[in-house]
């Protein structure tokens, strides 16, 4: 199944992430500091290699509504990543977007691998983006790029600057940004729909009326801690552990879209600074993927010159 396919390259992608031998910490990128202000606050430091070792990715929130979970467990508890069978009971999923979501988990059940972006070597799009082990943020004053280690999919985020009156629609949205204090605030809307567009690895749909809200913010070990416990406790980790206490780096996400959900809610990514260089990482066409069938990655009609 291609579940394993994932699974296997997500094991080798976090190993690449964790190992010193690849190669040293990454330097700071050029741009804003703990030396540089903003008005009274220091603009925080969020440059540098950050890893999420974990699958499928999202932590529960503490409280409030939060996102679609597996329903299928491993023994200890955690989801498991052989089988994504999303929870369509959840009361943040209006009627027909917990249709999608059961629809999926009847072909998980069935054996039926079910295709999602990182499976499809498809554009990840926001919220699912963030289910990836590692990330790269470079800070500068006009603009910040995110690049993910998985195909090396990128992001750019505009720095205080509002979102045009008509927005061109694509994977990965206009984004916004902005600090405040320690916090980077990243506003995105005009998310693209289309083939394999959803939200998480069970199928969740949604609409051009996407709109995510992203909080990062640097903690010391003891603050990180509570969204650790909560990460371990549903998501498969894919490294061991080795004790790091060193400082973490939050991501806060709220994520509304009415027409597909009920209310808004949250979750949270929560990071290690990995002292490891960035090895290269592209997507794969594997025809032979399925059976008698070709994988749905993305082809052109011409060439482009």
């Amino acid at each position: 199944m291609h579940r394993q396919r994932d699974f296997l390259l997500s094991v080798i992608l976090a190993a690449a992430a964790a190992s010193p031998a690849l190669g040293q910490m990454v330097a700071p990128a050029v741009g804003p500091s703990n030396s540089a202000t903003q008005g009274d606050a220091a603009i925080p430091d969020f440059s540098g290699v950050w890893s999420h070792p974990y699958f499928p990715g999202f932590e529960p929130p503490a409280s409030g509504p939060g996102p679609v979970l597996n329903r299928s467990r491993l023994p200890d508890g955690v989801a498991n990543f052989q089988q994504m069978i999303g929870d369509y009971t959840n009361p943040i999923l209006k009627p027909q977007a917990a249709e999608v979501v059961k629809k999926h988990a009847e072909m998980e059940l069935n054996g039926v691998a079910t295709p999602t972006p990182s499976s499809q070597c498809w554009p990840s799009g926001l919220p699912y983006i963030f289910f990836q082990v590692g990330m790269l943020m470079l800070q500068q004053p006009e603009k910040i790029t995110i690049l993910y280690l998985q195909d090396h999919e990128i992001r750019h985020v505009r720095m205080n600057q509002r979102h045009p009156e008509h927005v061109t629609p694509s994977w990965y949205g206009d984004s916004v940004g902005h600090y405040e204090g320690n916090t980077l605030l990243i506003d995105t809307v005009g998310i693209k729909t289309g083939p394999f567009a959803m939200i998480d690895m069970y199928g969740t749909p949604y609409t051009k009326a996407l709109h995510v809200v992203e909080r990062y913010r640097l903690l010391d070990y003891e603050a990180a801690k509570e969204g650790l416990e909560r990460n371990a406790k549903e998501n498969y980790r894919l490294a061991p552990d080795d004790n790091y206490r060193g400082k973490h780096f939050q991501l806060e996400f709220t994520v509304e879209d009415v027409g597909v959900f009920t209310v808004p809610w949250s979750a949270t990514v929560t990071y290690r600074h990995r002292p490891a260089g960035w090895p290269e990482n592209v997507c794969a066409e594997n025809t032979l993927f399925y059976p008698e069938k070709d994988a749905a990655v993305p082809r052109a009609d011409k060439p482009d010159f």
